[in-house]
């Protein structure tokens, strides 16, 4: 007998012991690798009746990649893709072990219980669940478990995109981490579906001066220019600019506390979200974090050249203003080396498919609002886009008020609650139905 959901009770056990096994792989990039994860998810959607294939892009970055037939498929597709990699994590800092998937508190902890494991199990627990009951959903569904996220998707979904895009034919929208999430804001919970990210340039600043003895005068000193130029860039106050996500989003959020949205005013706003207003608040203006120092070899010898790594995330549409206020702030004197970029993506909250997200959110959580949001980071959706996909933030996660969820990416003691990993399978049952 199935739930209303569409799902077995099975499914409600079966996502938490899928997120567990996937934690207890461990997939840290770069230590390790995710080829263990893709062949057990492999098995996984074998044993649901599905034919998936193990795409390698070097020895060990692995990917697994299914087609779910659908009831039509004349339809366009539908891509649901996560992540198996995750970052690193110090045994030492944590409560518990962070690759043993162990349960305390009503929730799941480990490294990637809410970046992105959670999300594939649940799809996992969909897929192996509807395939138990000779269930097909509305059109095809490609499924993509992929490596190598976490340090820009290179070897993952970059390289999916660049030579095999022949296993995404079809799919013209995509949905993937970092949405469908709950915000509590007074008595409501708001869920905020990605429609937008900024994009990546990971930089080094680069001085070139007159190396000497430490003890003489130098006036081209290679680590001053260099410090001086981090300075600016990392203390720069980037203006306030409200792409339509984030300004949607605020008036939202407005509305819910009963104040009228002043554009003027924005950091007030964000200052009674609580601690998701880190994330919100990276959104609303470009970033410039200065992230590592390289210069010298010898307490009295000046170097010819210093070397510093900045994260920028640049706001969509605005990526031609950011790197002419950067090249300003540098000076002429330092040099700005790209060694990772990625463009800002942007899409609308509107269609088929976000009336059907909202649909599923709202049926499980009938008081709740959806609402669209920019993500701060960036995610595999980036690749995925320019295949010509829609693409959107949709891991939905119903999330207890008190939980510091942005907290819980990269974080210590990173956990999902076990509540919100069956609301959120049952979500993406709906939403699959409903596709």
């Amino acid at each position: 007998m199935t739930e209303t959901s569409g799902l077995t009770p099975a499914a409600d056990d079966e996502v938490v012991a899928l997120c567990r096994d996937l934690i207890r792989i461990d997939t840290t990039n770069p230590t390790s690798n995710e080829r263990v994860a893709a062949e057990r998810v492999a098995e996984w959607l074998t044993d649901a009746g599905l034919t998936p294939q193990i795409i390698e892009s070097e020895p060990g970055r692995a990917s697994t990649i299914a087609r779910w037939a659908g009831e039509d498929s004349s339809r366009p597709a539908l891509l649901i893709h996560g992540h198996l990699d995750v970052v690193p994590a110090d045994a030492a800092d944590w409560q518990v072990d962070p690759f043993a998937g162990e349960i305390r508190d009503d929730c799941v902890w480990g490294r990637g219980a809410v970046d992105m494991k959670d999300m594939d199990a649940m799809t996992l627990a969909v897929v192996r669940d509807w395939a138990r009951q000779g269930r097909r959903p509305p059109r095809d569904v490609v499924l993509a478990f992929v490596a190598d996220e976490e340090a820009g998707g290179v070897y993952g979904a970059m390289d999916l995109v660049a030579n095999h895009a022949d296993l995404f034919e079809g799919c013209t929208e995509a949905i993937g981490e970092v949405g469908g999430f709950s915000i509590t804001v007074g008595d409501r919970r708001l869920y905020a579906i990605e429609t937008a990210e900024k994009g990546i340039a990971w930089l080094t600043l680069v001085a070139r001066g007159r190396a000497g003895h430490g003890s003489m005068l130098n006036d081209d000193n290679a680590v001053t220019a260099l410090a001086e130029a981090v300075a600016r860039v990392g203390n720069h106050v980037w203006p306030i600019e409200l792409t339509p996500a984030v300004e949607e989003f605020l008036r939202a959020l407005c509305d819910e506390l009963g104040i009228a949205f002043d554009p003027a005013d924005v950091e007030g706003v964000l200052a009674k979200l609580g601690p998701i207003a880190r994330m919100v608040g990276a959104t609303v203006r470009h970033t410039t974090n200065p992230t590592m120092l390289v210069a010298g070899y010898k307490h009295n010898v000046i170097p010819q050249q210093a070397t510093a790594y900045v994260d920028c995330r640049f706001l969509p549409g605005g990526q031609e203003r950011f790197y002419e206020t950067l090249r300003e702030l540098v000076g002429p004197d330092v040099a700005i080396e790209l060694i990772y970029g990625n463009d800002a993506y942007e899409t609308t909250f509107d269609g088929d498919l976000v009336d059907a997200m909202t649909s599923a959110l709202l049926t499980e959580d009938p008081s709740a609002r959806v609402v669209p949001y920019c993500l701060s980071g960036g995610t595999d959706a980036k690749s995925f886009a320019r295949l010509g996909m829609r693409c959107f933030g949709f891991s939905p996660l119903q999330l207890p008020a008190e939980l510091d969820f942005s907290g819980m990416f990269h974080g210590i003691d990173e956990r999902v609650p076990v509540e919100s990993l069956r609301f959120g399978t049952r979500v993406l049952s709906r939403l699959l139905a409903l596709a």
